[in-house]
């Protein structure tokens, strides 16, 4: 594995940093935090004729209130922000860090500009992976597991009716402008796959499902979603994470410890079967971030094996199964010494 400059991690850092500042500096509003079940949550409120209005800012913690704290500070120093945004993604271009190409970059832009990660929107699949150079510090293989046309966005159902905010302007719009059309669905109005009219490219959302693989609604983004087993695995405790466009991109993305361990269970759960090359690519992602995960992260690592051991017989089974295509990435997991998990009669 090739690894980044430390000129190109600290431009990295630099720039999720201002990108973060600009998510909440961007906002139009009196900052206003609001409780919803067992959680909290930052609004920016403002009155628009009698009405007042709430736009979600972010969750309740101690990286939300610094910048709520420097919020007029940051408001006015908004322009040198952006400029300052623009030089480092020509600095991390001449490190060598790979750009989005640009309809990727158009479609994401358009996406984070109506608030589609911000409200929780995670990027999931093969244009998560590439995000994860920046966050670990390594170049990208080159060839096939880095290559991808399809848009994965996943939401976490409750959070999204939670939030009581939606996207603006709404996503059906936002394609629309990017001349995307809605693919037919499994029923009169269930869209949860656009395509786009020349290019093909597909943008497509899902939530986590807990037994059955329905349709389900994310009334935040306002879209309907395809449910799908695992995927609360992949998507808890999302990071924020850069793209190289334009002057930088904020978007969210899974975890790489727990994107490599989800792969090693998608690869087998395959539909079209464990040796198809989607597979392999899952395969081949995971064999990528496991080494470099090992070598630089390896309690993070061994965290995400086991909280995954822990998910249930199934998930075991399916991890099993595809490291037995994978002897030295089966190697380096064992080198973890993760305990397996000691089934529990039940009572009498």
């Amino acid at each position: 594995m090739i690894a980044l400059s430390s000129t190109a991690l600290s431009a990295y850092t630099d720039l999720v940093r201002l990108l973060r500042d600009d998510a909440v500096s961007g906002v139009a509003g009196k900052p206003t935090r609001k409780r919803r079940g067992n959680k909290a949550y930052w609004y920016a409120a403002r009155r628009i004729g009698a009405q007042m209005h709430f736009t979600y800012i972010g969750e309740d913690n101690d990286e939300t209130r610094t910048r709520i704290d420097r919020l007029e500070a940051l408001r006015a120093t908004a322009k040198e922000r952006r400029s300052e945004r623009s030089r480092l993604v020509r600095l991390l271009r001449a490190e060598g860090m790979t750009p989005t190409d640009r309809a990727t970059g158009s479609i994401l832009s358009a996406m984070a500009d109506a608030g589609t990660f911000r409200l929780g929107g995670t990027l999931v699949g093969t244009n998560a992976f590439r995000l994860f150079e920046g966050e670990l510090g390594i170049r990208l293989p080159l060839g096939g597991m880095a290559n991808t046309g399809d848009i994965d966005i996943a939401q976490f159902e409750k959070l999204s009716l939670a939030l009581d905010n939606q996207v603006n302007p709404g996503l059906a719009e936002t394609f629309s402008a990017l001349k995307f059309a809605p693919l037919p669905g499994l029923g009169p109005g269930r869209t949860w796959r656009w395509t786009q009219s020349g290019s093909g490219q597909l943008v497509e959302f899902l939530t986590p499902a807990f037994g059955e693989e329905t349709i389900r609604d994310l009334p935040a983004l306002g879209v309907n979603a395809q449910a799908l087993n695992y995927l609360n695995f992949l998507i808890a405790e999302p990071i924020h994470a850069a793209i190289i466009y334009r002057s930088g991109v904020l978007v969210q993305v899974p975890r790489p410890e727990r994107y490599a361990i989800h792969k090693l269970i998608i690869a087998d759960r395959r539909r079209d079967g464990a040796g198809s090359l989607k597979a392999s690519k899952d395969r081949e992602q995971a064999a990528f971030l496991i080494e470099a995960l090992a070598e630089d992260r390896p309690d993070d690592l061994r965290q995400a094996y086991v909280r995954a051991m822990e998910v249930g017989p199934r998930s075991r089974e399916r991890m099993g199964n595809s490291l037995k295509r994978m002897p030295h990435t089966k190697t380096t997991l064992d080198s973890l010494e993760v305990p397996m998990p000691i089934a529990v009669a039940p009572n009498p």
